[in-house]
């Protein structure tokens, strides 16, 4: 295949790239990589290099790469009507089909699902549907939302309020004074090395009351959090977290909404991390994999509570003032269908749990004894390796070091892409959910050589 040489230079000229060093991009001091093709967990380059693709994208392409049923399905549903609105009433074949597949998989209590494009757009839509919620019920005061430390929740404007990493905030003028931020329920990095977990957990729980009797129960709407940390480092909560943390909302009468953008659709080897871990949300935010990233497409999953104050509001009110032109879109929807048939029909969900605990199992008795290595977590196909300078003292590198982002380029070269988490030297994975063992395997092996390239 003939390589167009210019394609390069058009990159860096005109594209602005999102979470990248825009001044280094645009002067050619960073490498980039254009991908031309992808099969299975495997994605190749215009220069023909072959990658393991240990982050299934950015943790959305749930399926694996080339499956021609979503592909189908897209250009079939765009012969028969690329578009049509979701406003007044209209839907397409895909988009209600979609929504009632979305219901017979979601936990117990939820009513509806509204469709977006993407997860920030989600939680912008779940927020104002909790404010919306307070008013009508006669609760003006009530609108401020906890979310917590490292979470993340987007990079719109209130979803990247909510999300608690400072990359998301500086020199935005985010968050948004309406957003509190609380504890992360992340035992590695405690305060206090000498606690228990449980422990751990109660003052997470402390911190969060806390918090509430600080401001006021009655001006707090909401609390956000994602099952398991994603992007703040892949981190499973501590034993017993979400049972407590749901007795204090409820106990406050605040709103639980569970971002599923990462844990939806079988990431954690369950359906929802919602099911998995036990929570009772009111709202929860999906995307990813939905449609496993095949097309745009995200939603807002509503609780019964919450659904009857929206009907309520606009028998009061008249028609809810809120909507996006591709709301719904019949292509994004037709990939939904098609991408939840082949969840089910391929037993990824069973697949995520089984080869997960494989990967990370493995992952432990390779890299675990490592002099760098401070911990190897993960959930279901959700794997994290974090690194520090002193293992004994629990002693993080300085952050200017980027001491991961060398790991994980010496992976690259090894033919396995991992992600460099924020906020921290941790290498995340999150493989497609068909990954094998075989497949494991060579990200297991890709990362300790990378560990010894880099850290001996």
């Amino acid at each position: 295949m003939l390589k167009n040489d210019r394609l390069d230079q058009w990159d860096r000229d005109h594209f602005m790239h999102p979470s990248t060093h825009l001044a280094q991009h645009a002067r050619g001091e960073s490498p980039n990589r254009i991908v031309t093709g992808a099969e299975g967990v495997f994605i190749t380059d215009r220069d023909g290099n072959r990658f393991l693709d240990g982050f299934a994208g950015l943790y959305c392409v749930n399926i694996g790469y080339g499956r021609q049923e979503v592909a189908e399905a897209i250009a079939k549903q765009a012969r028969e009507l690329a578009y049509y609105h979701a406003y007044v009433g209209h839907g397409t074949e895909a988009s209600i089909t979609l929504a009632q597949m979305v219901m017979d998989r979601a936990p117990k209590g939820m009513s509806k699902v509204y469709f977006g494009l993407g997860g920030s757009d989600a939680n912008e839509t779940n927020v104002k549907l909790v404010w919306y919620y307070n008013n009508i019920l006669g609760r003006p005061g009530k609108k401020k939302i906890i979310a917590r430390d490292r979470g993340y929740h987007g990079s719109g404007l209130m979803s990247g309020s909510l999300t608690g990493l400072h990359l998301f905030h500086r020199k935005f003028d985010l968050p948004f004074p309406q957003v509190l931020h609380t504890t992360a329920p992340y035992y590695y990095r405690r305060e206090n090395i000498d606690q228990s977990e449980a422990e751990f957990t109660a003052q997470c729980v402390a911190d969060l009351e806390a918090l509430i009797a600080r401001e006021g129960a009655d001006t707090i709407a909401a609390f956000i959090g994602e099952p398991v940390l994603g992007t703040g480092g892949i981190v499973p909560p501590p034993a017993g977290y979400w049972a407590a943390i749901q007795e204090v909302l409820a106990r406050h009468d605040i709103l639980l909404i569970a971002d599923e953008v990462v844990t939806g659709f079988g990431r954690l080897g369950s359906m929802f991390g919602s099911d998995h871990l036990g929570m009772t949300p009111d709202i929860i935010t999906i995307a990813k994999g939905l449609t496993s990233a095949y097309a745009p497409l995200s939603g807002s999953i509503i609780g019964e509570k919450v659904w009857k104050v929206l009907e309520q509001g606009t028998d009061e009110f008249g028609a809810i003032g809120h909507g996006w032109t591709y709301s719904a879109h019949p292509i994004g929807a037709a990939a939904g269908v098609a991408n939840l048939k082949l969840v089910d029909s391929l037993g990824l969900v069973a697949n995520a749990a089984e080869t997960g605990r494989y990967l990370r199992e493995a992952m432990a008795d390779a890299v675990g004894g490592h002099a760098n290595v401070g911990e190897v977590r993960g959930e279901g196909m959700l794997c994290a390796v974090e690194l520090v300078e002193d293992k004994a003292g629990r002693g993080f590198y300085d952050p200017a070091g980027k001491v991961a982002g060398a790991v994980v380029a010496a992976m690259a070269k090894r033919g396995v892409i991992a992600r460099a988490m924020p906020q921290g030297d941790i290498l995340g994975f999150a493989p497609p959910l068909c990954l094998t063992p075989a497949e494991a395997d060579q990200i297991v092996a890709a990362t300790a050589g990378a560990l010894k390239d880099v850290l001996g």
